[in-house]
């Protein structure tokens, strides 16, 4: 659960359990120059740089260090979600799946209204937010890219290999989790899941409480798992998800 004041209602964890801050910042630099370097310099030992093809150096370079993927400003991932930005200090910026593979989806409840949380995730002394939240009238909002590792889990290594959706609400109410809420979260679970080929179980669509480490109770004892995998699955398997926005946009 969060913390008691509105401000800081929602119920993601610590800031990264390493170095914190934004998209421009040093932290986990060395980290992305190491895994790219390796890619290209790897890459050109095997056949020497002159050998390279133009349309395969064309192809990975943005692999090369301190390039950035390009992107589109405001594009969502999940075709059903209003983009409204998270501070930079509540995430920071990566290229998944290339540098970390995504093979999660974390559930939390925002332990505070929905306006509460998206004030929460805007505020860079929160320290945390997740990639979604979900309201109980059902509306999706996508405050971070997929691309990027949101500060959610409370624990780094979740963190980079998982997408983490909030639930407006509070754990000790199970009314607040309602068919409209259940319904949204489902389709897009079962959207993020397609794009990395995630599993729909339980080891791989899990609860912020299931992460190690964490001193977190939600989703709670009134989240219906059962209920709600069914719905991802049926989602998965129905007309199928909108796959949302390239993870190059």
């Amino acid at each position: 659960m969060g913390a008691k004041h509105e401000s800081r209602s929602a119920s993601t964890g610590g800031s990264d359990n390493g170095p914190v801050g934004g998209s421009g910042g040093s932290k986990d630099a060395d980290r992305r120059i190491g895994r790219r370097a390796l890619i290209v310099g790897g890459t050109a030992a095997a056949v020497g740089t002159a050998a390279l093809a133009r349309d395969e150096l064309a192809r990975l370079w943005w692999r090369v260090p301190g390039v950035e993927r390009p992107r589109e400003a405001g594009a969502v991932d999940y075709s059903g979600a209003r983009w409204v930005a998270a501070s930079d200090e509540n995430w920071r910026r990566a290229d998944r799946p290339d540098d970390f593979g995504v093979d999660m989806v974390i559930v939390h409840v925002t332990q505070g209204s929905f306006a509460s949380a998206v004030r929460a995730f805007q505020d860079p002394g929160h320290k945390a937010a997740t990639h979604y939240i979900v309201g109980q009238d059902g509306r999706v909002t996508q405050m971070i890219r997929e691309l990027d590792v949101a500060y959610h889990a409370g624990n780094r290594d979740y963190n980079e290999r998982s997408v983490g959706i909030e639930h407006e609400g509070f754990v000790d109410r199970p009314q607040d989790f309602t068919d409209e809420m259940y319904a949204a979260s489902a389709r897009l679970t079962a959207g993020i899941c397609a794009r990395y080929e995630i599993p729909l179980d339980r080891e791989h669509i899990i609860g912020h409480v299931e992460v190690p480490g964490t001193d977190h109770t939600d989703p709670g004892p009134h989240w219906d798992w059962d209920r709600y995998l069914k719905l991802v699955r049926r989602a998965a398997t129905s007309a199928a998800p909108s796959p949302g926005a390239s993870k190059s946009a």
